[in-house]
C-alpha cells in the first residue's frame, strides 16, 4: 500500500510509514529489537512485541545512551539524543521501492555499523543517512544502533552479561533476514560494513561461524585491527572497578542492583573509570568486545588463518592520518610529530588492514583497498586525512557536517569527490566491483594497486 509519499511496509511486528525523498523511500526508527529496559537491561535482545496499526517511520528513534564522543572536536558536536527506551533501532532507505514492487525485483541489501569506539554514535543521525548512498547503487542501506559503553560491553558472564553489544548486530542482521524483503531487499545479498569500531564488528561478523555464512560481501572503513578483541581477564577487571564505582559490592542481587541505576549514572561511571585508565596514544576504550564471548570466537588473525572470511569480497581502506584525531587535541599541548602520526596509524588501523587485504588477496577473493587522503584546505588543526574524514563522503552528506574541523569549508571538488567515493562503495554492494576509474582488484602486496582519493 502507498499513498503520495508515505509508503507503507509490513514488518514482523507491524506496519510502517515511510517517506519518499528524492526518489528514495526512508524508514527510520524502526524497531528490531524489544526495548532494553527493565529486565530486559543487561539482557540478550529480544524480538519486538506487535504493535497495533501503523508505526510512523518518518524520523529516527532515540540514540543508545552515550556520553559525548571523544571525536566531538574532528567530526562536530552532536545534541544528545539518546534514550534507553527504545533505542534498538534501525533505519532503512529503498529506491524505487514501487518498480521493485511491480517487478518483484530484490536489491542488494548493506547493513552498515557507526563507529565511536564502542562508546557512542547512532545509526539515525544525519551523518549516516543512506538516500543517496541507496540511489548511487540501485541498493537498499540499513543502519543500527547497538548498545554501546557499560550498557552493552560489561563482562559479567556469571550473570549471563556478555558482548551484549555484538548480540544486538547479530539481531539487527536477523531481523533483515526475516523483514527486508518487504522493503525490496534480498536477504541472500547481505553486504555488512562499518567504519572504525563498526568495521571492527563487521569483520567478526563476516568471520563468525555463525552468521558468516549469511553475508556475501565486507566493507571496512578505518577498522583498528591493531587493537585485539578484549581480554575476558581485563573486562573482568574492568566491570569489577566500575561496579566499585557504582558502590555495588555486596547487598541486593547484582544484576538487579545494575538494572535499577538510572542511565545517567551509568554513564557517569563509565566517563570516571575512562579517566582512571586513560594514558596517552590508547584509543582502547574500558569495554568493548570480548574474546571468547558470544560473536567473537576467536582474534581476527587466526579466523583469517582459518579461512573464516574466506569467499567474501572485501573492500577496505584508511585515511592518510587515521592518528591526528587521537594526538592532535593533546591536552599538554604539545604537537605530535608527522613520525608519530604516521607510525601510530600504521600500528593501529593499516597494517592490520593490509594483512586482511593481503590474505584475501592472495588466496584470490575479490578485493579493494582504497587510502582517503583528503585534507580540508584550511587545517588549523593539522589533522590532514584524520580518523572519519571519509564518512561525509561516503553517505555523501557532506552538508551535515557544519563547522567541521576534519572536512572544513566543503568545495565544488570535495562534492564531486563525495559523489566518486559513494558511488564506487555503492557499486561494490551491488555487484562486487567498485566503480571508479582506476580502482583495480588489490594485488597481495602491491601498494601501488591501492586506490587514493582526494
Amino acid at each position: 500500500m502507498t499513498t503520495m509519499n508515505r509508503p507503507v511496509v509490513p514488518t514482523e511486528s507491524g506496519a510502517v510509514q515511510g517517506i519518499v525523498e528524492d526518489g528514495v523511500a526512508a524508514f527510520r526508527g524502526i524497531p528490531y529489537a524489544a526495548s532494553p529496559v527493565g529486565d530486559q537491561r543487561f539482557a540478550a535482545p529480544q524480538r519486538h512485541p506487535q504493535w497495533d496499526g501503523t508505526r510512523d517511520a518518518s524520523r529516527s528513534g532515540p540514540s543508545v545512551p552515550q556520553s559525548a564522543s571523544r571525536l566531538e572536536a574532528v567530526m562536530g558536536a552532536r545534541t544528545p539524543d539518546w534514550n534507553e527506551d527504545g533505542c534498538l533501532n534501525l533505519n532503512v532507505w529503498t529506491p524505487q521501492l514501487d518498480e521493485v514492487r511491480k517487478n518483484e525485483r530484490l536489491s542488494p541489501v548493506l547493513l552498515w555499523f557507526h563507529g565511536g569506539g564502542f562508546t557512542s554514535g547512532s545509526g539515525g543521525w544525519d551523518w549516516y543517512d543512506g538516500r543517496d548512498l541507496a540511489a548511487a547503487g540501485d541498493i537498499v542501506v540499513v543502519t543500527a544502533n547497538y548498545r554501546l559503553g557499560p550498557l552493552g560491553y560489561l563482562y559479567l558472564p556469571e550473570l549471563g552479561v556478555e558482548n551484549l553489544g555484538v548480540q544486538d548486530q547479530i539481531a539487527a542482521l536477523e531481523w533483515i533476514e526475516r523483514n527486508i524483503a518487504s522493503f525490496g531487499g534480498d536477504p541472500a545479498r547481505i553486504t555488512v560494513g562499518g567504519q572504525s569500531a563498526g568495521a571492527f564488528s563487521s569483520f567478526y561478523l563476516a568471520a563468525s561461524p555463525v552468521t558468516g555464512p549469511r553475508i556475501q560481501r565486507v566493507i571496512m572503513q578505518s577498522s583498528p585491527f591493531g587493537l585485539p578483541p578484549q581480554d575476558p581477564d581485563v573486562a573482568a577487571e574492568h566491570a569489577r572497578q566500575f561496579v566499585d564505582i557504582l558502590g555495588l559490592t555486596g547487598g541486593l542481587d547484582l544484576l538487579e542492583a545494575l538494572r535499577r541505576v538510572p542511565a545517567e549514572k551509568m554513564l557517569s561511571a563509565y566517563g570516571q573509570l575512562a579517566g582512571e585508565l586513560a594514558r596517552p596514544g590508547n584509543v582502547s576504550p574500558p569495554m568493548y568486545p570480548v574474546l571468547g564471548a558470544p560473536g567473537i570466537p576467536a582474534a581476527w588473525q587466526q579466523a583469517l588463518a582459518a579461512g573464516r572470511l574466506d569467499g567474501n569480497q572485501v573492500l577496505t581502506g584508511t585515511t592518510k592520518d587515521e592518528m591526528t584525531a587521537f594526538l592532535a587535541f593533546n591536552p599538554a599541548g604539545v604537537a605530535p610529530s608527522a613520525e608519530l602520526i604516521e607510525t601510530e596509524t600504521e600500528l593501529v588501523f593499516r597494517d592490520g588492514t593490509l594483512a586482511v587485504a593481503d590474505h584475501q588477496a592472495a588466496a584470490g577473493y575479490a578485493t579493494y583497498v582504497y587510502q582517503f587522503d583528503y585534507a580540508p584546505a584550511d587545517d588549523p588543526a593539522h589533522l590532514g586525512a584524520t580518523h572519519c574524514a571519509e564518512l561525509p563522503f561516503f553517505f555523501t552528506t557532506i552538508d551535515a557536517y557544519p563547522g567541521s574541523p576534519m572536512l572544513g569549508e566543503p568545495t565544488a571538488a570535495a562534492r564531486d569527490l563525495a559523489g566518486t567515493f559513494s558511488h564506487a562503495a555503492a557499486s561494490f554492494v551491488a555487484g562486487g566491483r567498485p566503480d571508479a576509474d582506476g580502482w583495480e582488484p588489490y594485488r597481495s602486496g602491491d601498494s601501488e594497486s591501492i586506490r587514493h582519493f582526494g
